[in-house]
């Protein structure tokens, strides 16, 4: 094998979000501060937390409706959606697609569904898996390769990705589709009202006044291929996925370490395996949820890997902008951070009163120049369950 066999290489990208259909509109509404939580138009949500950051209702895709015989709600429409659009933006033939195997990050799966149903008659039928999504995706789309769905709760989709990456390095395909789709459940949002870890007001990582986390819906796919595949077929790309790395905590089923070691070891094994120094990175992209907790332990460990660069190290809050969307919120990452080094700068973030214990750089309102080119993203979840990943700009530029 040739070194351009085991570089990867990101083709083609696809997001719904808050922000609207398409790549373009999710870029367009980081640049203008992002979007806004609005309330969950759904009855009997008995709790403190009601708001979400939802994909509008003019951008909710109306098929699939159905797979087999699971009738399936927005999550693996959604997922659908985004990887039609990741497809059609790397150019791949029918052929091609038949060969390309999904890897997708997914948590509540197709819950929504099977809450309506239970609203609406008092049972769900016949019982259906939550984790279809997966499955609809590669049958939408015409694939009949492997199909993975990868349940590591908030960090699925960074394990989805670092799954691809090893599986075009070690030759088990040339290409991969890899994705992330969420949508409202009751019980994702109850089981974070319970903890006390939802704030009511919106998604604000970093802040003084933070309370918890708050949802977003939508999804995010993007096509891996090695190198020398997607030279074969001529295909232009975006950037690199040029190492990540897993870590386990072990330490509370919900809270992180308080000493970081395991998510410092992380970001470390990370840049190791692409063969970058912390000096290289341009721009980070945090877990970030606005758990006072996490996102203290996230800049203290933050600051071990990069030190005094910490001042000067722009950091793009995504969750603030999309809120927290759960097995997708990695994929959202990988999108944005592409994004981020095919423009050469990193949105400004929301404006915040920071809290003096996140002794990191959250630049605000105007967007800021991507100084180096290389992106690092933290994908982090209950359990423990820790993954990073970096982005470079690489291959044949768009």
């Amino acid at each position: 094998m040739t070194d351009d066999d085991t570089r990867v290489v990101i083709t083609g990208i696809g997001a719904v979000s808050c922000l609207g259909t398409g790549a373009d509109a999710l870029w367009k509404g980081l640049l203008a501060g992002g979007g806004e939580p609005v309330p969950v138009p759904e009855p009997h949500l008995n709790m403190g937390a009601t708001r979400m950051y939802l994909v509008p209702e003019a951008d909710l895709p109306a098929e699939p409706t159905a797979f087999a015989h699971v009738r399936l709600g927005d999550g693996p429409r959604f997922g659908v959606a985004a990887a039609r659009q990741a497809i059609a933006d790397a150019g791949l033939s029918a052929d091609a697609v038949r060969d390309l195997p999904v890897v997708m990050g997914v948590e509540m799966g197709n819950a929504s569904r099977q809450e309506q149903e239970r609203a609406a008659h008092g049972r769900i039928g016949r019982w259906t898996p939550l984790t279809v999504t997966s499955a609809v995706v590669g049958a939408a789309i015409g694939s009949r390769a492997g199909n993975v769905s990868v349940g590591n709760a908030c960090s699925a989709g960074g394990y989805a990705l670092t799954i691809a990456l090893d599986m075009i390095r070690g030759g088990e395909a040339e290409a991969v589709l890899v994705g992330g789709a969420e949508a409202f459940t009751r019980v994702g949002m109850g089981g974070f009202d319970r903890l006390g870890a939802a704030d009511p007001l919106r998604c604000r990582p970093f802040d003084r006044g933070r309370r918890g986390t708050m949802f977003g819906d939508g999804a995010a796919m993007v096509v891996l291929e090695s190198a020398a595949h997607a030279a074969r077929r001529g295909a232009r790309t975006y950037a690199e996925l040029a190492g990540g790395a897993w870590s386990c905590d072990a330490h509370h089923p919900t809270a992180p370490d308080p000493s970081g070691a395991q998510i410092t070891r992380c970001m470390g094994e990370a840049l190791a395996e692409s063969g970058l120094r912390p000096e290289d990175v341009g721009c980070v992209l945090p877990h970030g949820t606005g758990t006072p907790l996490n996102d203290v332990v996230e800049s203290g460990a933050l600051r071990a890997v990069f030190g005094d660069a910490c001042d000067r190290l722009p950091l793009l809050s995504l969750k603030a902008m999309i809120g927290h969307t759960a097995g997708a919120a990695a994929v959202f990452a990988c999108v944005a951070g592409v994004l981020s080094l095919q423009h050469g700068q990193v949105p400004g973030n929301p404006p915040i009163d920071q809290d003096p214990e996140c002794a990191v750089w959250v630049p605000q309102g105007e967007p800021v120049p991507l100084e180096r080119p290389a992106v690092l993203v933290n994908a982090y979840a209950f359990g423990g369950n820790n993954a990073s990943f970096v982005l470079t700009r690489g291959g044949n530029d768009r």
